[in-house]
């Protein structure tokens, strides 16, 4: 009788202590030696992915920053205290990069293309940026957007340069307008015309910029960062 319960009981020990083994290996497989098939595979579409979620991020925080900014500002001077036009030349140019910002709910309402300029003798992508007259490049800092009149390319609102960095705007004839040679959407990686300095964006999309500016009361504030 006692043999017999001996037997029982080391048959059931071999059973569990198989259980137990079969659950460590399974353990080490899974964890320790990781098979091929569950390794992460090197794809350049993920790290493009990564790249390019990293930089909206950047471009948030570097657009909230100036939002805050533009709050103080605008009230402190007598602007628009709701939407405000904020350009971050960091952008590549085929992608959107001119926001009409609203100041109230803290939220991007609109969004296109923009040019910048040029520069004389400049042939790299990346802008150069200068108030010197006939640089034929984009100035930073703050703008108040003027009156609209008919130019040489339709519809155009005169720019007051607000700072040392862009005072002579308007010496220069930098102004807000459009030109066909901008598209109505995103083309990145592609990259768009450039132009003499003045922020141009499409047709269509001065046409929503004008029922912005066109009803305020008060001057609109364009301001241009990197």
């Amino acid at each position: 009788m006692p043999n017999k319960i001996f037997m029982k009981i080391a048959r059931r020990s071999l059973v569990l202590a198989s259980g137990l083994l079969l659950a460590a290996s399974a353990f080490g497989y899974f964890f320790w030696y990781k098979p091929a098939t569950h390794r992460p595979a090197k794809n350049k579409a993920n790290v493009a992915s990564v790249k390019k979620h990293i930089g909206r991020t950047e471009t948030i925080l570097r657009l909230n920053k100036k939002a805050l900014s533009a709050k103080e500002y605008v009230a402190a001077n007598h602007f628009n205290s709701e939407h405000c036009f904020l350009i971050d030349m960091r952008l590549p140019s085929g992608e959107n990069r001119f926001f009409v910002y609203n100041l109230r709910t803290d939220s991007v309402e609109n969004a296109g293309l923009v040019t910048h300029g040029s520069g004389v003798n400049n042939n790299s992508d990346t802008p150069t940026f200068s108030n010197i007259p006939n640089s034929n490049c984009t100035s930073l800092g703050k703008y108040k957007i003027g009156k609209p009149y008919q130019g040489k390319f339709g519809l155009a609102y005169k720019l007051y340069g607000l700072e040392n960095s862009n005072s002579k705007a308007f010496e220069r004839f930098v102004v807000l307008h459009s030109h066909a040679c901008v598209p109505d959407e995103e083309v990145a990686p592609q990259l768009i015309c450039e132009s003499w300095g003045c922020p141009t964006v499409a047709p269509a999309f001065l046409t929503k910029l004008q029922r912005y500016i066109d009803v305020s009361s008060k001057p609109v504030l364009l301001w241009i960062y990197y």
